[in-house]
Order: C-alpha cells, then structure tokens, then sequence
C-alpha cells in the first residue's frame, strides 16, 4: 500500500477530522476513546498499526493470558508490550498490504481495545475454574458437592466480599454453578 491508499482507507474508517498526519508516512487517530497510531517504517516496506490497551501495572496478573490470546485468538493482531503499555499490535509488509486486511486489522486492534482486560480475565477465570474441577474430580467429588463446598464456602466467608450481600453472593453462586456446569464434562481428571 501507498502511504496515498493507507490515508484513504484511514479516511474510509473514521472521520476526516480524527486523522492527523503527525509526519511522512505516520497517522495519529484520535476518537473519543482512544488513539491509534499508523506508522510506516523510514523506506516504507513495513507499516505498524499501534493503539494502547492498559497499562502494564494492571496488565501485570495477566501476562500469561495476553500470550495465549496471542496464540490462540488475535488472529492477524497480537499483543505487545512496551514502555510500560499493553499495546494491540498490527505489522505487515507494506507491498503486499491491502486496503480491506488494513481495515479488518483495525477494527481487531479496536475490537481488543474495547474489550480492554476483560477477555484476559475471563481467561484466567476459566483456567482457575478448570482447575477446581480438576481438583474434585481427583478427589471424587461430584458437580453437586463441589458446588456445596464452594456455597459454603461463601457462607462461612472464605470466599467473597467481606460486606457482600446475600443477593450479591446469589448472584456469584450462580454464576459459578453455570460455569461449572458448562466446563464439568470437558475436564479430565486425569490431565
């Protein structure tokens, strides 16, 4: 792509007035929520598509999860990091570029910008609730009594808020109960 067709296509994306060519080759588009940056490298071969995701400080617990999305779910995007920043990452040989993989790359690197830490937290939600089941299942238990035991649990404070409330803890039990439920029968105890 021509730095000509790689500004029309930012152009075809978002609004002309959020696009700012900041230098030769480098566009800054700056939307409400965010700002992703376009940058070609200095002989125009490769071209970067950046935009921010969090801060390394909350990213931290959730390391491991951002390089498994990396594997398992980016697709043509992935997750890096530098200067202190989880960043939605796009790079891609300039000359075999195209407008409409320009624009699905974006909107990836948009789409993982909205959904910020959540899809990593449910990552690591799932692994820590496979491990549970994993552990009942060597031990076992049944989905019914290791549902028991995390309600009580919950009922002797172990688990929760300090100044959860009954319904809140409902909530949180049911929502484990349907987890549960859904991952029982895929984890083998033997793995």
């Amino acid at each position: 792509m021509t730095p000509e067709e790689i500004a029309d296509t930012l152009t075809e994306l978002f609004d002309a007035g959020a696009i700012n060519a900041i230098a030769p080759g480098s566009w800054q588009v700056d939307t409400s929520t965010f700002r992703l940056l376009v940058l070609l490298s200095e002989d125009n071969t490769w071209l970067r598509v950046l935009l921010p995701i969090v801060p390394i400080q909350q990213a931290q617990p959730f390391l491991e999860q951002f390089l498994e999305a990396n594997f398992d779910d980016t697709q043509e995007v992935r997750y890096a990091l530098s200067e202190g920043v989880i960043w939605g990452v796009f790079q891609h040989d300039s000359g075999t570029l195209v407008s409409p993989d320009l624009s699905n790359a974006i909107n990836r690197l948009v789409s993982l910008h909205q959904a910020g830490l959540d899809n990593v937290f449910n990552r690591l939600i799932e692994s820590r609730i496979w491990q549970i089941i994993q552990a009942a299942k060597q031990q076992g238990q049944s989905l019914q009594a290791t549902m028991q035991s995390l309600e009580r649990f919950y009922a002797e404070g172990l688990m929760g808020e300090i100044d959860q409330t009954a319904e809140a803890r409902e909530k949180v039990i049911a929502a484990w109960r349907l987890q549960l439920e859904r991952l029982w029968n895929e984890v083998d105890f033997n793995s």
